[in-house]
């Protein structure tokens, strides 16, 4: 198609777009064989603007800071960028990070797309981590304690309940997807008071979805070879087995083949009493 649009209809503009679709589409998916990665790169490469050849760099800026606090830095890893793609990366340690670097402006001054990432690590205690949502992958996660009535088991919320040793519990996560992705790894943490079911990894297969499940000693992981757009849920239950407070952790997902497209749950407390 990109051929087509190029050769067939001269439009530059749908063959920039149609390059554009297919760099997007890599970004969580992998050409499946070496013939169509050539494939893909001959067309990246031999229709429309040359992206290589682009090589003006980035204005990036911070303007709530002054320039000679960040600008030395900068131009000198911009300075050794790496030909062809150029590419760069710098990072500045916990002294020298500040609430002005809050706010940052990038400008592409080239005629093809740029890529880029800004991130912020730190440490938190696992109780006061808060869900993260602005991403393609969003994830909720929440405890239920099964009881008996008459008309059969039922699931009450586990912030309203006195939990004690020998209850059932059932994790439940919602996931939502917005595109299809693979090689997807989903880690949910668990208290060390708690103790899985399931304790026999295995493949599934439910709605239309097949992943591997495996149990460890801390966390139930879940890994998708492909994961179509649309929302999940998952549930697996647990039994409680000692007293005590403890930390439930938290929840993450993350596309391994994207790393930047990751998610987490917030963090939980529950108390046996």
């Amino acid at each position: 198609m990109v051929e087509v649009f190029a050769e067939v209809a001269k439009d530059d503009k749908a063959v920039d777009d149609l390059k554009v679709w297919l760099l997007k589409n890599k970004q969580t998916n992998h050409w499946k064989t070496t013939k169509a990665t050539a494939s893909a790169v001959y067309a990246l490469l031999a229709n429309g603007e040359n992206w290589l050849t682009e090589d003006q760099p980035l204005a990036v800026t911070f303007p709530d800071m002054k320039k000679n606090a960040y600008e030395p830095k900068l131009k000198a890893a911009q300075g050794s960028a790496e030909a062809g793609t150029g590419y760069f990366g710098i990072a500045w340690e916990g002294k020298e990070v500040n609430k002005k670097m809050a706010e940052i402006k990038v400008k592409n001054p080239n005629k093809s797309i740029a890529w880029g990432a800004v991130y912020w690590q730190y440490f938190e205690q696992l109780d006061k981590i808060k869900g993260f949502e602005d991403t393609p992958l969003r994830m909720q996660k929440k405890l239920f304690k099964e009881v008996n009535s008459d008309t059969g088991p039922k699931l009450q919320a586990v912030e309203a309940q006195n939990l004690q040793p020998g209850d059932k519990l059932i994790v439940r996560i919602e996931l939502r997807v917005d595109r299809d992705m693979e090689y997807v790894h989903m880690k949910d943490m668990r208290a060390s008071g708690l103790e899985p079911i399931n304790v026999i990894s295995q493949y599934k297969w439910q709605d239309g979805l097949g992943y591997y499940e495996s149990t460890r000693d801390v966390s139930t992981n879940f890994f998708f070879e492909y994961l179509r757009k649309g929302t999940y849920v998952f549930e697996y239950p647990l039994r409680v087995s000692h007293r005590g407070d403890f930390s439930n952790g938290v929840s993450t997902i993350q596309c391994m083949y994207a790393p930047e497209f990751s998610s987490h749950s917030e963090g939980v407390r529950i108390i046996v009493k």
